[in-house]
């Protein structure tokens, strides 16, 4: 992880959580005036309840989109991985949204001594589609906080370090030595400027959230290369491209087109 007293990505977490909390309570606080003024047979309360329980439990529920977020950052690739991950997510964002506010409206209306009755396996759909704006509120603030918050650091910061935790040792380099990053099954490798190749447990995915807003860039589904490091680009006949960063060689994959036109821009 990067210096600090938190991760760089527990901060982009903290830093967003508040923008989807105002957004969503500043919704439902409209939804429950609307309902209101749209059904005055039914006590204020009810929609009042309703609002209020479903604005604290979407909240509650964002760490699962942003747990996803770390494992498929929205613009990594492949798309079909960050696609399903992200479907699997939503799901279990508006199941944990659903049943947390039903629970706790059975808790409030019981409290106050009022009925309540909800179709909890038949609103669920209906549930869902709502939920699928808040997951795309809440994603979107985390990838604009990862987008923020790297170049503030990049500006603001002194040298930059990457804490390594290769098994039981934690080895911290400086980001500027660290020429690229390759999925190793379980693990991703390192390639160190001083020709050390330090393994640790973790996604490429995982490491992309945190080093893509600090200059590196996925340039195949199994690399990620330091742009600052790069020396030279080859064309290969296949389309696609040979990255050379000093002794260290990656492939660039003529599917990752974003990638190309970032190396080229230096």
């Amino acid at each position: 992880m990067t210096n600090g007293d938190q991760s760089g990505t527990d901060r982009i977490f903290w830093r967003a959580l508040p923008l989807f909390a105002v957004a969503i309570f500043t919704l439902n606080t409209i939804n429950t005036f609307t309902a209101i003024q749209d059904r005055p047979d039914i006590p204020w309360i009810y929609p009042a309840v309703s609002q209020a329980t479903s604005a604290v439990t979407a909240v509650a529920s964002i760490w699962i989109a942003w747990l996803a977020y770390r494992i498929a950052p929205v613009d990594s690739r492949p798309r079909w991985r960050v696609l399903v991950v992200h479907a699997l997510a939503l799901l279990g964002f508006s199941a944990f949204h659903v049943v947390g506010f039903y629970y706790l409206r059975m808790l409030a209306f019981g409290l106050l001594d009022l009925p309540y009755q909800y179709d909890l396996p038949g609103r669920f759909i209906y549930e869902l589609r709502k939920d699928a704006f808040g997951y795309v509120v809440g994603t979107t603030a985390f990838w604009g906080m990862t987008r923020l918050y790297g170049q503030a650091s990049s500006a603001g910061e002194g040298p930059a370090t990457f804490d390594i935790r290769d098994g039981a040792r934690v080895i911290r380099v400086a980001l500027a030595d660290i020429l690229a990053v390759s999925s190793a099954g379980n693990y991703v490798e390192f390639a160190l400027a001083d020709g050390r190749k330090p393994l640790m447990r973790s996604s490429l995915s995982a490491v992309e959230a945190e080093l893509g807003p600090r200059g590196f860039v996925r340039t195949h589904r199994s690399w990620l290369v330091n742009v600052a490091r790069v020396t030279e680009l080859r064309p290969e006949k296949s389309g696609d491209y040979s990255v050379a960063l000093g002794p260290v060689e990656a492939p660039l994959s003529r599917r990752f087109p974003e990638a190309l036109a970032r190396l080229r821009a230096g």
